[in-house]
Order: C-alpha cells, then structure tokens, then sequence
C-alpha cells in the first residue's frame, strides 16, 4: 500500500529521514533509537524518533552523542527557555510545600494562577479551568460553548490544528489528524479555508484587492448555517501565516451578529511569543474565550486552560472540564512563575524587537532568492517559504527537508511547517548573537542546497 505524505511537518518515513538516520554513528544514540522504535507505537511526526536529547538547557538540547543543537521549535513550550533556575527552585519549593490536591479541594497557588490570567487577559475575560493539555483545553472551550449556546455547530479553517481529540480533530483542519482512521469525527464541524493572503483559497493577488473574502465566508457560513456555537481559530497560524488588516474585527463582528462565541486558540502563539501578550492583541478584539497551553508549563510540566467570559459561568450542573490534575499545585506554580518570568524579564517586548529584526535580516539576504517564496511572522515566530520559483509560488517539500537536514547538521533545529515552511520559533530568552548565529545557519542552507 503506497504511504500517503501528508503536509504537516517533515516526514518521519522520508527518504531525507532514512539518509539522516544513515548517518548517525554513535552507538548509545543509535542504541537508544531502537529500543524508542520498539517500545512504541509508530505514529506520524513521532516514533522514529529524529534523534534523542541527554539534556536541555537554555535555548540548547544536547543529544547523547553530545551534539548540541539550538532548538527553534520546542513545540512552542520553551519560551522562557529549558530549565529556567527560578522556575526548577520553584518546582521544588512547591513539591515540598503541597505536591498535590484531589479536584474537590482548592489550593491558593491554583485560585492565584487563575486570578493572574484573568488580570493579563482583556476585557471581561475572568472565568478560569484548567486541563493538563491543549487538546482537552479546546474540549472544554467547545463543550462551554454548547453550553452557553444552546448550539453544537462550529466554524473553523482548513489546515488548522487545535489538538488530538475526537473533537480537537474534527474542529482541526489537518490530513493526518483527521484522515482514515480519525473519522467518523464529531457532526456540525463545519470548514471553511483559512485566511493566507500569500496562497489565497479565492484567488486574489493581495489584501489589497480581496476585500477580505477569507472573512466574508466566514460570515456566510454563520448565515448559512444559523446554529453555529463557536467560531474557534489560531489568531495568527503557527505556520507561520499573519492575519490580513482587519480580519478578526470583522470575524468577529460577524460572530456577534449570528450569536457564536469566537474562540482564540492561543496555544501556541500565547504569552508573548508573537510581541505581544496574546496574537490576537495584535487585531483589537476581545474573544470569548480564549485557550491557553504549552508555553504556561514553562518547558517543564504540563498544564492548559481556558479563560473565558464572566456570563459563560453556565455549565455549573455539568462536568466539562473535571480532571484529575485540574487544580495541581505543582502544574500551577510552574505556571504562575513562568509569567511572572516573562513580565521580570520583558519577554513580551524583547519578542516584538527581536522578531521584527530577524525578519528584516531574513528579507534582505533572501529577497532575490529564487526559492523563497516569502517570508512572515511575527515577534519570535516567522517562517521561510521555499517554493520551486517565485512567480508560481510552488511549494518544494522536498528542497525544504534538505535544508532542513543542512541547518540540523549545523546544529540548528526547527520544524517544517505545511510541507514547505521553515517555521523559527526561538525561545524569548535567546541572545542575540545566538539568534543572528542561527539565522546565518538559515540563510546559508538555503543559499548552498540544490
């Protein structure tokens, strides 16, 4: 049976992959490979595994063979970095204070993380549950918005991913999450294609001209549809792909008049990893909820949530969201010192200027390259596109695996993102010198490969 290749993110059963794999001499990492591909179930973007890591530090992972690599993907949790020495400290005051608490008792680390987030989120956002991952995060966002509608419906985007769930999946809009075996997903998720203003699903040449069309569909299927819960969306797609001017006012705007909440899904881009505290700030809306995970962990334990309206405190003879981890102290800490972190240190600032200069860099070198498509993003979260020439805008995966493998063996790592998008995604701590080391890593692979 032919091997379907999905679009995702680099291939784990690739020719590039298996070429990469060849190479690896050291016996404890190849060692440790084999008992992974062994012991676990294989799945796409995972086992195999690409390598190991012995340690993680800063913006460094070290695999066992002792390469180091700067890691520029992270799954988007290491924005304070690895091992930050103020947030393990805190770990450990807080293991030894309280380890744990049964979801029936409350704790004051957990009722202060909820209190923080609501005190950073905007406007009337101040209804706070926690999970232990994104995915059952966006559960409760859906499963409130039923609650609070009357409705079960939603409208999301192609291409998008909102987590592994059923119904994670069938909101997300990714192959391999919701192809063959996924289905039959949950009824009433309904998609339309996402805003992506350099390969526009209605053909238009720019922004300039489309008079925003990607949003108008929106609206349309909110019309056409008259039951619909939730919009839910990335304000920014972690492809990267930034929203045109005035999308989300209008998104929204639309929501309002056809009585769906909008769901921002900040799990990625939250916290300040794209120059401000969240994308969406970056469009002037206030949604109605918004879901947040990986990075509030910060790189060590793992802890979501949602915030959410006060008038969408509705579900209280139900269990939507009842984990056994929901009110963790541990997890909390984590969290409350990882914001904390990021206000100290000006994290959310250091992102937007860090970012912006990364960009103008990656434009100036690259801007005649007849393989760079474009080039996007905002604070420390942009990407490369490598097309097989400009005019088209024809993605090249392939190109792209290969100058993937480049940068790794130059002690780069990162994520492909949509077959064909160098996604770079730094840490906010990263110095500069490391960032512009990096960069020329980049610039370099996708001048040398053929």
């Amino acid at each position: 049976m032919a091997v379907t290749r999905h679009t995702e993110g680099e291939a784990n059963t690739s020719a590039a992959r298996a070429e990469w794999a060849s190479r690896e001499t050291h016996n404890a990492t190849r060692d440790l490979l084999a008992r992974d591909a062994n012991a676990f179930l294989h799945q796409s973007l995972s086992s195999p595994c690409l390598s190991t890591i012995a340690k993680a530090e800063g913006i460094w992972i070290e695999d066992t063979s002792g390469r180091r690599f700067m890691d520029f993907h992270g799954n988007s949790v290491h924005h304070i970095g690895y091992g930050h020495p103020r947030l393990v400290q805190a770990v450990k005051d807080q293991i030894d204070a309280l380890p744990f608490s049964p979801r029936r008792f409350t704790n004051d680390v957990s009722v202060t993380l909820a209190e923080r987030l609501c005190q950073i989120a905007p406007g009337d956002l101040s209804r706070v549950l926690f999970t232990t991952g994104g995915s059952d995060a966006v559960e409760v966002a859906l499963r409130l918005a039923r609650a609070a509608t009357g409705r079960f419906k939603t409208i999301s985007f192609w291409d998008a991913f909102h987590g592994a769930g059923f119904g994670a999946s069938s909101v997300g809009g990714e192959a391999t999450f919701r192809s063959h075996i996924a289905g039959p997903l949950l009824p009433g998720a309904e998609h339309v294609a996402p805003f992506h203003c350099y390969h526009c699903a209605y053909g238009h040449p720019g922004p300039e001209t489309c008079a925003l069309a990607c949003a108008k569909m929106v609206e349309f299927a909110l019309a056409r549809e008259e039951d619909v819960a939730a919009v839910i969306a990335e304000p920014m797609r972690a492809v990267p792909v930034v929203p045109p001017p005035g999308y989300w006012q209008a998104v929204q705007a639309a929501c309002r008049k056809h009585g769906a909440l909008l769901i921002m899904d900040e799990i990625p881009t939250g916290l300040g990893k794209t120059g401000k505290m969240f994308a969406f700030d970056h469009d002037g809306i206030e949604p109605d909820i918004v879901v947040l995970g990986k990075a509030l962990g910060g790189g060590m334990l793992p802890i979501a949530g949602i915030i959410a309206r006060d008038d969408l405190n509705v579900a209280g003879d139900f269990a939507i969201g009842h984990y056994t981890h929901e009110k963790n102290p541990v997890t909390a800490r984590a969290a409350l010192t990882t914001l904390d972190i990021i206000e100290d240190e000006g994290l959310v600032d250091r992102s937007a200027i860090l970012g912006a200069d990364a960009q103008d860099r990656l434009k100036d070198a690259l801007h005649d390259h007849p393989n760079v498509g474009d080039i996007r993003g905002r604070g420390l979260m942009f990407g490369v596109e490598i097309v097989s020439d400009r005019d088209s805008r024809t993605p090249d995966p392939d190109r792209a695996e290969r100058i993937y493998y480049a940068c790794l063996d130059k002690g780069l790592s990162f994520k492909i993102s949509a077959g064909n998008v160098l996604t770079l995604s730094p840490p906010l701590v990263i110095s500069e010198a490391d960032l512009d080391t990096a960069l020329n890593i980049v610039i370099g692979a996708i001048r040398t490969t053929g």
